[in-house]
């Protein structure tokens, strides 16, 4: 059987998990994990959005275009 290899972030996760006890703190640590992503996501959709000089109108635009691929 190949052994595992674990990086930095992945080793101090494990060390931190193990030390948990209850189901409240697993989901404590799911939703500081989940609102971490959720804020890099939005700051990378914001980062596009200007660069892509987005607004509410090309949006709507956007929304109301009806491309239909070939059927082949």
């Amino acid at each position: 059987m190949e052994a595992t290899v674990f990086n930095p972030i992945q080793l101090h996760l494990l060390q931190m998990f193990a030390r948990m006890n209850s189901e409240q703190e697993l989901k404590e640590v799911q939703q500081v994990l989940s609102d971490y992503y959720q804020k890099k996501v939005e700051s990378r959709a914001n980062e596009l959005w200007d660069k892509l000089g987005l607004d509410q109108q090309k949006l709507d635009e956007m929304a109301n275009i009806h491309e239909r691929l070939p059927y082949r």
